[in-house]
């Protein structure tokens, strides 16, 4: 079997200057057919410019990407009636209705016998179908993005920062119908600088920040090679607490006048903290262990907060 065959998409060495800013900084990774792929980072990182010089929009400066076996920059024709695109700031018409809306880009698309009313199911959108766009809330408006994105039965969907400015509930909505496309065995590649949805919804997780990759691997790996500990929170402690975790050896941090968080390598460690305080008589009102996540990944490989803003980059 060729590379070409094994991997949907395939990246190497891309690169991609403007003018003196470097935002894609020789980066290389693959997808897999069938895979969900996110790449996570915070605003300015390069998520952007890398996910249109594979939807063929931009051009790299160097490197090659290769996307269903073909180069992005010279299979243009062939690749794009092959990939779906939920683009940033998604809008559409304001006065059609859903479904007018679906069989407008089907016909657009030159699609034929797409299944509108499947469209509208995976969407979840029954209820709305005959509503106005400009009616609809913006987490109904970014699931119709993605019913939109995938009105030609694309083989690899491409969906930037989907669920940005959604609250939590709409967001929550928009991962039933990405988890919908996963189990259609579609090739989802995700841009987010949500870590709570690249921890459900993706298989692969690549983090990029100033234009560079830092790590890259499942969920699951990336937790366990970079945060393999445990948090203990303790919470309305006496004095005593903190001094007697400090003489046992532990490093606890005030999360803030009452609480504090002590992280420990071992579960063993957590009995051990909790009959110490017991012993030396040091009182607390409730306790909460915890796994590392995602976020605390980003922290430590970047020392810098997913929300943040890349000081003197572009969004891109």
């Amino acid at each position: 079997m060729t590379k070409e065959a094994e991997h949907t998409i395939d990246v190497v060495k891309l690169t991609k200057r403007y003018g003196n800013l470097l935002a894609v900084d020789d980066i290389s990774f693959t997808v897999g057919k069938g895979e969900v792929f996110a790449l996570l980072g915070p605003n300015g990182a390069g998520k952007t410019t890398t996910v249109e010089i594979m939807e063929t929009i931009r051009i790299p400066t160097s490197g090659k990407v290769r996307l269903l076996g073909m180069d992005v920059t010279k299979k243009k024709r062939k690749i794009v009636p092959r990939i779906g695109v939920l683009p940033q700031g998604f809008s559409s018409f304001d006065r059609i209705t859903v479904r007018e809306t679906l069989h407008y880009y089907s016909r657009l698309f030159n699609c034929r016998n797409t299944d509108i009313d499947g469209l509208i199911e995976l969407a979840n959108l029954r209820e709305k179908s005959n509503e106005q766009f400009n009616t609809l809330s913006g987490g109904l408006k970014q699931r119709l993005g993605i019913a939109i994105a995938i009105v030609n039965n694309p083989e690899v969907v491409f969906l930037d920062e989907p669920t940005t400015g959604l609250d939590p509930r709409a967001r929550r909505q928009v991962w039933d119908v990405l988890l919908g496309l996963k189990k259609k065995g579609k090739t989802v590649f995700l841009t987010t600088h949500y870590m709570e949805e690249a921890e459900l919804l993706a298989d692969t997780v690549a983090i990029i920040f100033k234009g560079r990759i830092v790590a890259i691997g499942s969920p699951e790996e990336l937790i366990e090679s970079n945060a393999n500990y445990l948090t203990l929170t303790l919470q309305s402690v006496d004095e005593k607490v903190f001094e007697t975790v400090q003489k046992m050896g532990f490093e606890p941090v005030n999360a803030n006048h009452t609480n504090i968080k002590i992280c420990v390598e071992h579960p063993d460690d957590v009995q051990k903290i909790l009959n110490t305080l017991k012993d030396f008589g040091a009182a607390f009102l409730s306790m909460d262990v915890r796994k590392p996540n995602l976020e605390e990944v980003f922290l430590k490989l970047t020392g810098a907060a997913i929300g943040e803003d890349l000081a003197g980059e572009v969004s891109q």
